[in-house]
């Protein structure tokens, strides 16, 4: 900023200089790269899942196990609808003139798969763990991981958030 600069506030001003319509090109933008990682990974754990049924290994699961693929394979299948969900809407709203609007249920259905894909790797993790093992602390194992998924997926965003996000 220099010493002649007829208003020094505006040089510390935050945020961008941009109309809605380029703001809601760059967030959409932002939220296909944040997909694109979360989408492939719940895509191969859904294709993973789905041929588990076909193993010899499967006919012999508990009822309790069985029951708890079924959760998990209908939680992945709705991670990957909520994942891909944004794609879709943006192929039958494009070009309408409706993009900060698309941005804003792009959004929440990216939020709603992670959510699923949180619950779908809680899920299978437990299955997984229940079959190899088989010993009581498996629940307490799956809840520690449960929680470092909520710290690292959303207490430490929300956290930073909150801590580094002024009103000014």
């Amino acid at each position: 900023m220099a010493a002649d600069d007829p208003n020094p506030r505006e040089g510390l001003r935050r945020g961008r200089n941009e109309t809605e319509e380029e703001r809601a090109d760059r967030r959409w933008t932002d939220i296909m790269q944040e997909i694109r990682v979360a989408q492939t990974g719940v895509q191969i754990l859904l294709g993973f899942l789905l041929t588990v049924v076909f193993t010899p290994i499967f006919q012999g699961l508990e009822r309790t196990d069985k029951t708890i693929y079924v959760i998990t394979i209908v939680l992945a299948s709705l991670a990957t609808s909520a994942l891909i969900g944004p794609v879709a809407f943006h192929r039958i709203v494009s070009g309408r003139r409706i993009k900060p609007r698309a941005v804003i249920w792009a959004a929440r259905l990216t939020f709603a798969g992670l959510v699923l894909l949180l619950a779908t790797l809680t899920s299978a993790l437990l299955l997984v763990l229940r079959v190899a093992t088989r010993n009581t602390y498996v629940p307490w194992l799956v809840a520690v991981v449960f929680t470092w998924y909520l710290v690292c997926w959303f207490a430490l965003p929300l956290w930073v958030r909150f801590r580094h996000t002024s009103d000014e």
